[in-house]
């Protein structure tokens, strides 16, 4: 897995053990509610087991900005889209960019679709994704078809 080049300050880097940096955004109440459900902070046990599973079972990649992790996303071998963004990092398009990528990542390997389960509370999420052109198939699924290209949205 090569890196991916987004623009000359953000790119997707892949997966490698950095606990001194993740930890902390998993650390974050809100953000734990966002992905889990549970404020809940994580130990560094379930950080570890997270990552295994992401990296074992698709492409994992942390974001990096401007030199500094951000956050990560994650491409599973079902088609499932995984994405964090570090709160202060959070409302800059750095995760619609990122989830841009991933979708030409996705079609570059013969996805026919991408879903991404957002909590139905997650309204800053489920904006991100239907601004890029997911639809909300369920209440807390959303999907978009990559064998249908129009449907990619470009967000600057």
């Amino acid at each position: 897995m090569e890196a991916i080049l987004i623009d000359q300050a953000l790119r997707l880097v892949p997966y490698y053990p950095c606990p001194e940096v993740t930890l902390k955004w998993y650390q974050d109440p809100q953000l734990c509610l966002q992905v889990d459900h549970t404020t809940t902070p994580y130990t560094l046990e379930v950080l570890e087991k997270m990552y295994h599973y992401l990296s074992t079972h698709g492409r994992c990649y942390y974001i990096e900005y401007l030199g500094q992790l951000t956050g990560d996303i994650s491409l599973l071998d079902n088609g499932e889209l995984c994405i964090v963004v570090a709160p202060e990092f959070q409302n800059q398009h750095l995760g619609r960019r990122s989830v841009q990528a991933i979708l030409e990542l996705a079609e570059r390997c013969g996805f026919e679709e991408v879903h991404a389960n957002v909590y139905r509370f997650n309204h800053q999420s489920q904006r991100m994704f239907e601004a890029i052109g997911f639809e909300r198939v369920a209440e807390e699924l959303s999907l978009i078809h990559i064998s249908e290209p129009t449907r990619l949205r470009r967000i600057s």
